[in-house]
């Protein structure tokens, strides 16, 4: 029996979710592993016995480089694979819609030659078709001109029931064409104005909410619970930024949560169903995605590609700003414009202009 492969083995994930949630953090994560190694094993040690504690700890810090550099490089190998997949994909999908093109233009071009008129020829090389033309042109005209008779002597009761549920009907049809139009949802997921920026694969959620700066774990209150989700300040007990239902149920004991850059508060909830999308993270939630534009690959922020992380960053940026009452990074921008505007043209007096 071949020994597993620890490079992919996911048999301890659940603990180390488990440390993870404990930690709140990368750093104390690793603190917590490389304590471990030092008090209850000899990774620190010289190999073989020999040697100074220098010698010990310079080979320790040799092997974390190497395996970092295994896992380094098994990670950009498999980012290189996705985008070759990406690009095969993006130039079959290219392939087809010029087939298509082609298809589609050589159709028109076979009906065009169809449409053509026929001139018959006699003996003589003179034009015998007639001259006459045809009378289904002006018939059909004619008819169109000429208003449709009303045999209908159904009551106007009911007339006026049947328009009614033809007018539902469009719009129902309008409401359908809208949602088919619709983009794909940013990571398979969206923004809850004022609250966060979530995304999804089928296996877990990922929340996203914009905290104020040099926030800490202890100053948080976070409860995670099978159908429920609490998420506020532990000095304000009874303020929530969230206090909801969850959409779904979920695994508590491989969902955690973390701070990120100080500002951000990352929490990841692990399906209890992996087989469904969510519409939205809670109940009251608005508004919720269509799920029928879903897209199935990886909507975890670190695995999106550079420019959905882009986008997602900045709905992210977007709702830390709008928090604290700041402009967001459209209404940045404007506003560097005009400020430059104003630099460039001194002699103008901004005092009393509206800027929308």
């Amino acid at each position: 029996m071949s020994p597993p492969d620890y490079t992919n083995d996911d048999r301890f994930d659940g603990l180390f979710l488990q440390i993870a949630h404990q930690t709140q953090g990368i750093e104390p994560l690793l603190d917590t592993l490389f304590s471990f190694l030092r008090r209850k094993s000899d990774f620190f040690s010289p190999p073989g016995g020999d040697g100074d504690a220098e010698t010990g700890s310079e080979a320790a810090i040799a092997k974390v480089n190497e395996v970092v550099r295994k896992h380094a490089d098994i990670y950009l190998a498999g980012k290189r694979k996705e985008d070759e997949e990406r690009s095969r994909k993006m130039r079959l999908k290219q392939k087809r819609e010029a087939e298509a093109k082609k298809k589609q233009a050589a159709a028109e071009k076979s009906k065009d030659d169809g449409n053509e008129d026929v001139i018959e020829m006699g003996e003589d090389g003179f034009d015998i078709s007639s001259d006459e033309p045809s009378p289904k042109p002006a018939a059909a005209k004619l008819a169109a001109k000429i208003p449709e008779s009303k045999t209908d002597v159904s009551p106007p009761a009911e007339k006026t029931e049947k328009n009614k549920n033809d007018g539902k009907g469009d719009k129902k049809e309008e409401q359908e064409e809208e949602d088919d139009n619709s983009p794909p949802p940013i990571g398979n997921g969206g923004t809850i104005d004022g609250k966060y920026v979530w995304t999804q694969t089928l296996q877990e959620l990922s929340i996203n909410i914009p905290l104020p700066e040099n926030t800490r774990g202890r100053d948080l209150n976070v409860v995670i619970s099978k159908k429920h989700l609490k998420v506020g300040f532990a000095k304000t007990k009874n303020e929530f930024i969230v206090n909801d239902d969850l959409t779904k149920p979920i695994i508590v004991d491989d969902s955690l949560w973390t701070i990120e850059d100080g500002n951000r508060l990352v929490l990841t909830l692990q399906k209890s169903n992996q087989m469904e999308w969510w519409d939205a993270p809670c109940q009251s939630d608005y508004p919720k995605i269509n799920i029928q534009k879903v897209q199935p690959e990886n909507s975890n922020l670190s695995d999106l590609d550079g420019e959905t992380r882009q986008t997602v960053e900045k709905m992210m940026f977007d709702q830390r700003q709008k928090a604290l009452g700041l402009p967001t990074a459209d209404e940045q921008k404007k506003l560097d414009i005009l400020e430059k505007f104003k630099a460039s043209h001194p002699e103008m007096d901004f005092s009393n202009a509206k800027i929308n």
